[in-house]
């Protein structure tokens, strides 16, 4: 696998509607690029001018908003619309896998839009990957990130029950090998929001983030520099900042 160059662009805080817009659109060129591959008669090779699938890496914050993977149970939500309303929390359906979970200020949201045939076709491979950005960032803070088994995310000691807390949550869709949703890694949020839902539909365990770990909030910029860091190295690419070409 050779290095692969891979677009960051910082949104910023962005409503999940437009960030999620946003990732529809990329993953939809991307596709087309192998749709149109897949066309050339067989036998024939895809010329060396061909256009080529893009890689991204968009991070953000986003204001208030409980989101709901395809597979999530509504009974997870312990909220009613109003009652949402009220707290000013967004609500979204969407497609990605995974059940339900909070995004917030304080919390940085990673959307990978990656053409895994050029990385490793393989989703299982693909989530381990993740996770071990933020293992190895984590370990940057001295803190022992860990996995859960049969559980995607990223966790502080899962081996003890009554003391296993999730600080990152992951949930992706892949078509034709493009990658989009991502992950949601606890910084400096407000934890008290989880508190209205049952987060990723696990009952008996915690979550956590890097500020209440540490015992102080923790710069959102320090920590994106440590975590596109840790995903050059994990996947064995080159982050450019969508700054950088213009």
């Amino acid at each position: 696998m050779s290095e692969q160059t891979v677009l960051l662009r910082a949104l910023g805080n962005i409503g999940y509607a437009d960030a999620w817009d946003l990732q529809e659109q990329l993953l939809a060129g991307n596709v087309q690029v192998k749709t149109d591959w897949h066309r050339q008669p067989p036998g024939q090779r895809i010329p060396a001018n061909a256009p080529s699938t893009q890689h991204h890496l968009l991070l953000c914050e986003h204001p208030l908003v409980y989101t709901l993977g395809k597979s999530g149970k509504m009974q997870h939500v312990l909220l009613d619309e109003q009652s949402m309303a009220a707290r000013g929390i967004s609500f979204f359906h969407t497609n990605r896998g995974g059940d339900i979970t909070f995004h917030g200020p304080g919390q940085w949201v990673g959307y990978p839009i990656l053409d895994l045939e050029r990385f490793r076709p393989d989703i299982s491979w693909y989530l381990r990957s993740l996770e071990e950005v933020i293992i190895r960032m984590l370990a940057g803070y001295g803190l022992n990130g860990d996995r859960s088994p049969g559980e995607t995310g990223v966790w502080l000691e899962p081996e003890i029950p009554a003391r296993a807390r999730k600080i990152c949550a992951m949930g992706v869709r892949c078509s034709r090998w493009v990658t989009m949703h991502g992950f949601a890694f606890n910084v400096n949020t407000d934890l008290s929001y989880f508190g209205h839902i049952i987060p990723c539909g696990i009952h008996d365990k915690q979550v956590t983030s890097l500020a209440q770990e540490l015992g102080h909030p923790v710069p959102m910029e320090e920590v994106s520099q440590q975590l596109c860091r840790q995903f050059e190295r994990v996947f064995d690419c080159q982050l450019i900042s969508s700054e950088a070409l213009e």
